[in-house]
């Protein structure tokens, strides 16, 4: 039996280490905005042993696994120390998500879990589930965690279990080990999601990205991009929200739409990424799409490209659930590369790299959503007639 034991924990072992330090290949054609990778850089499997295991041959003779971790996904992302962290959405068997920090050198592989998933404090209205942290390193010495806090609807009746509430829950550390919790996001809207703080003061207040809605998962009359400010952190409030990006009809984001990770400032604009759901006869369907606001009014919307920025591809359609692509966590690297991370179908994290230039060009220079199809077949022809026009003019250099 102890030999078993040992052989099995040996190869466990030796599996897990092969999976994280497996090398990441860049996938070989791009469409030129960036370049995705083969492999997720998070997985389930990527949970270190030692939380899914009882390594006691005495309490766990078969070595099984004692506590199941069903997906990673939906993770923040940050530079720290030198290092590429990703604060990720772990979903255990139980259904029931945790925050934990997973750490790279390089940014596209090599992802390996703190020993412990973070500790988060509770307030005195305890969260049954806790999802979907954005990271803001914020001007006032802070970082700050936004993410949403799930709770059971007090007024669903005692049959219906489904029925909850959705709110902005904020954190904040200086080492990301240890958190202090503030208090819930109050705002005027029923349940709130998505919530992004900007990194910067605005007229001296905090100011918040937020995604205003009715119910748990139908945004109903609520819906788009809000924007608010709040005086304070520690008990922040939002008593008026602006809609800066609003749903639109037959677009990717005409179901509803949120905003990603917190902006990045640039010379041209802010650079927005966030994500777009519309219905389909297979269900919802959310991709990734960007926009720029103005360095001056960061409520005016100044580009927008048509469609969708990263759709979920190949195995990224198939998960708990299928046809989504969420980002929550981007990182801004000091020479300008930009790693844009991802989640495929609620199950996994991948990652695409790209750069300020490249991204600034894309949301700058791709044509706008038109609204009808006659508007996006005038812009092909735009585009058809402008390189019969390079072509005639390479030909005469020639």
């Amino acid at each position: 039996m102890i030999k078993d034991f040992e052989a099995r924990l040996q190869q466990l072992t030796e599996a897990y280490e092969q999976l994280i330090q497996q090398p990441n290949v860049a996938v070989p054609h791009t469409n030129g905005i960036y370049q995705r990778y083969q492999n997720p850089v998070l997985t389930a499997a990527h949970a270190p042993l030692t939380w899914r295991y009882d390594f006691n041959l005495e309490t766990n003779p078969y070595l099984m696994e004692r506590i199941g971790v069903n997906a990673v996904f939906n993770a923040g992302a940050i530079k720290w120390n030198n290092k590429y962290l990703m604060v990720a959405r772990v979903e255990g068997a139980d259904r029931k998500s945790f925050f934990a920090v997973a750490e790279s050198p390089n940014g596209v592989d090599n992802f390996r879990f703190w020993d412990y998933p973070i500790a988060l404090p509770e307030t005195d209205d305890p969260d049954v589930n806790v999802y979907d942290i954005r990271l803001t390193e914020h001007e006032d010495g802070w970082i700050y965690g936004l993410f949403c806090t799930e709770r059971r609807d007090p007024e669903a009746p005692a049959y219906d279990q489904s029925m909850a509430i959705a709110a902005c829950g904020i954190a904040r550390t200086k080492d990301f080990m240890t958190w202090e919790r503030l208090a819930d996001l109050k705002t005027n809207s029923p349940q709130q999601r998505n919530v992004v703080l900007h990194p910067e003061f605005v007229d001296g207040q905090y100011a918040f990205y937020t995604r205003p809605q009715d119910g748990f998962i139908s945004a109903g009359t609520g819906g788009g991009i809000g924007f608010g400010l709040s005086t304070s952190m520690e008990n922040a409030y939002i008593g008026k929200e602006a809609i800066i990006d609003n749903k639109a009809y037959h677009t990717v984001y005409e179901a509803k739409n949120g905003q990603g990770p917190t902006p990045i400032k640039t010379a041209k604009g802010w650079l927005h990424l966030a994500h777009g759901v519309r219905n389909t006869a297979a269900g919802l369907r959310y991709v990734l799409y960007m926009f720029m606001t103005s360095l001056d009014d960061l409520t005016k919307v100044i580009y927008k490209p048509a469609g969708y920025f990263i759709a979920p591809e190949g195995i990224e359609r198939v998960g708990d659930v299928s046809n989504v692509a969420f980002s929550n966590g981007w990182i801004k690297d000091e020479d300008g590369t930009v790693y844009i991370y991802y989640a495929s179908s609620d199950t996994r994290m991948h990652v695409a790299v790209s750069s300020i230039e490249q991204l600034v060009d894309y949301v700058m220079h791709t044509p706008a959503d038109g609204f009808k199809s006659a508007v996006s077949v005038q812009s092909i022809y735009k585009l058809i007639e402008s390189n019969k026009q390079a072509a005639l003019s390479l030909s005469h250099h020639n």
